[in-house]
């Protein structure tokens, strides 16, 4: 696989495809859940992708069912140390039996990324969290107090890098500005939804967005300033492969004409080169200038294997225009 470096000289680097682990513990059940990451970790995978809330929508769920299986794993399979981990702080429900909105959600305020930090590091089991995402923007919290928590965690050897989850451009350069000016860790990893496809134009306004995609702007500012983007959902909810299936719809749209003629180009220049459509999606993705890491979030090990055979697919200048300009 690709090697990444995260973070500069201070992170580490990582290969090509990180681990997505949503609905490990839930959806996905233990016994499958622990195949999924011996075939990862077994293929030279080594980043898992996690989060404090994964997965309180699902039936059951709670939102510590992620991080306590991966610590679960890590344990058994002696680990913790040596495959990475990425969490997340910030998006959890504020109001548990209230219905979840913008406004319903935990925050990015000194005292919940301090205690939060604390029980996912438990759950997991590590003495290190190798990347710590604030999940979503929080506008009500003074940056410097933000930036002020986060860096206080890099500081006293808690977690390695830090990085930034469903925020607005303008909001990430202010908060690396902020923390540059403090001399603080700032944030040097980025994770928005991203695809092969274009979503239309949000239809809440961005700061109450549970999502926020990866447009233009976020790309050229992820080259300019050479920062990694991690990209979830960039299989699109299986709407490349099955014909069954429709691009998703909200919280990001992605179900408009658009984006069926992307996916017949997808799937006939897929065709072309005698690979699947997902495969071809992934390598697109990881072949454009920004330094772009897809999140693999499967279900099965056979999915699994097929989203690993990504790694082996070198697109050429005129493969990847004809995807690009579809």
């Amino acid at each position: 696989m690709r090697q990444y470096l995260i973070g500069g000289e201070a992170g580490f680097t990582t290969a090509g495809f990180c681990l997505g682990t949503m609905y490990f513990g839930t959806a996905v059940a233990e016994r499958e859940a622990f195949a999924i990451l011996d075939r990862y970790a077994e293929a030279g995978g080594d980043l898992l992708d996690t989060a404090n809330c994964y997965a309180f929508w699902a039936e059951g769920g709670i939102g510590e069912e992620s991080e306590a299986l991966i610590g679960r794993w890590l344990a058994s399979r002696g680990m913790s140390g040596r495959m990475r981990v990425a969490t997340k702080v910030g998006a959890a429900p504020a109001r548990p039996g209230e219905p979840y909105h913008g406004g319903n959600r935990e925050g990015l305020a000194p005292k919940v990324i301090e205690e939060q930090f604390a029980r996912s590091r438990e759950r997991l089991g590590v003495d290190v969290v190798d990347l710590y995402y604030a999940h979503a923007d929080d506008r009500s919290v003074p940056l410097d107090e933000t930036v002020d928590a986060f860096g206080r965690l890099v500081e006293d050897g808690s977690v390695r890098v830090l990085g930034a989850s469903n925020h607005a451009v303008w909001r990430l350069e202010r908060a690396r500005a902020a923390a540059a000016g403090a001399g603080r860790a700032a944030y040097q990893a980025v994770q928005q939804r991203h695809t092969y496809l274009f979503p239309r134009p949000l239809r809440v306004p961005v700061p109450e967005s549970i999502q926020l995609a990866a447009g233009d702007e976020m790309l050229d500012y992820a080259v300019s300033e050479g920062l990694p983007l991690f990209a979830y959902s960039p299989l699109s909810g299986g709407a490349f492969s099955r014909p069954d299936r429709r691009p998703p719809g909200a919280p990001v749209d992605y179900d408009h004409e658009g984006s069926q003629r992307r996916i017949t180009v997808l799937r006939e220049e897929a065709a072309a080169l005698g690979v699947t459509a997902n495969q071809l999606a992934l390598a697109w993705l990881a072949s454009g200038p920004a330094d772009v890491v897809p999140i693999l979030g499967v279900s099965s090990t056979g999915q699994l294997e097929e989203a690993l055979g990504a790694a082996s697919i070198g697109l050429d200048a005129e493969v990847y225009e004809r995807l690009a300009a579809a």
